[in-house]
């Protein structure tokens, strides 16, 4: 029996599950590994350096999606597998008989991704996936924008700031970057539009483009007064959030301020659901600020983050669903 037999049996017979492995394993039967591997698999290369075959698209996009789960750059992650057996065990590296893939693999599968727009295409298919699974109900959507920021120092090779991203005043304090912009749906609280932009644009100038067509009411906050005035966001119904501060004067002695007070409170419960996948991709991601330099690198990227993050906030519904297929 060789050394990697002998610690693999040792790592095996522990007997406390981190919470890591614990993600690992459900993420391992919830994502749908096959359909993804079908859409990158037409433009993934067929063989590489002389007398050394590519890495198959399996492990290569089991790596990418650990990239994207724990915010590693690529020289990270490629560390991180030699140090961790979990991360190996998920990926399928055998330390004995092959090595990890190096960081110029994983850049070049993600150029590879990004030259075939395949980050649009995953994100795509995995709300297929769940929408063949009944978790995309489609009747309502919910559209918000948060600031992802960018570094605003001069001090780099250039002498100047990313010309794709600029500032904007949030509250009393500016903030340089670029924004994210989403469709959600209503009911189930997952991610169906995504729409990338610098920071200064305003939200109500995108949510026509987040709409899908078929809801027949829509949600948004006080950034998008005036809406249902635009003629690209016209069809659903739009229930608006009231500006913050005409709510807080609202003299509550009165009925109609009370009525309306409480329906307030109904539309900011059902806007609750779009914090969702921005806390999972900000703070279980930890991708608070962009990685790469240019709009199409960091759009791209953000496809693949919220396609996950639908995986991970349907996490609960897809393994009752595959719990109730196998009894």
């Amino acid at each position: 029996m060789n050394q990697r037999s002998f610690a693999s049996t040792e790592y095996a017979l522990k007997k406390k599950r981190t919470r890591r492995e614990k993600f690992l394993a459900e993420m391992d039967r919830i994502v749908p590994w096959a359909r993804l591997e079908a859409i990158i698999a037409p433009a993934y290369p067929r063989s590489g350096r002389v007398g050394r075959p590519p890495m198959g698209v399996p492990k290569m996009l089991r790596m990418y999606c650990l990239q994207q789960w724990y915010g590693l750059a690529d020289e990270a992650l490629e560390d991180a597998l030699y140090d961790s057996q979990a991360l190996r065990d998920f990926v399928g590296i055998d330390l004995s008989h092959e090595s990890v893939p190096d960081a110029t693999t994983l850049l070049k599968f993600r150029r590879l991704l990004l030259a075939n727009e395949l980050t649009k295409a995953l994100f795509d298919e995995i709300n297929a996936h769940l929408g063949e699974q009944g978790l995309l109900m489609r009747a309502g959507t919910i559209v918000d924008a948060t600031i992802i920021t960018a570094p605003s120092s001069t001090k780099n090779a250039d002498g100047q700031r990313d010309p794709d991203m600029h500032q904007t005043k949030k509250g009393n304090q500016w903030r340089f970057g670029m924004k994210a912009h989403i469709g959600v749906d209503a009911q189930s609280g997952l991610v169906h539009t995504l729409i990338a932009t610098a920071a200064n644009v305003n939200d109500v100038t995108q949510a026509g483009a987040l709409l899908h067509g078929q809801e027949t009411s829509a949600f948004g906050d006080a950034g998008y007064r005036g809406v249902d005035k635009r003629e690209e966001a016209k069809g659903p119904a739009w229930f608006v959030a009231m500006q913050p501060g005409k709510r807080r004067g609202l003299d509550l002695t009165s009925k109609w301020a009370q009525m309306l007070d409480k329906a307030e409170h109904l539309k900011a419960s059902i806007r609750a659901k779009v914090e969702h996948p921005f806390h999972v991709v900000k703070n279980l991601f930890g991708h608070r600020k962009v990685r790469y330099k240019g709009m199409v690198k960091n759009q791209g990227q953000l496809f693949a983050l919220f396609g996950l993050a639908n995986l991970v906030l349907a996490k609960r519904s897809l393994l009752d669903i595959q719990a109730r297929g196998a009894s």
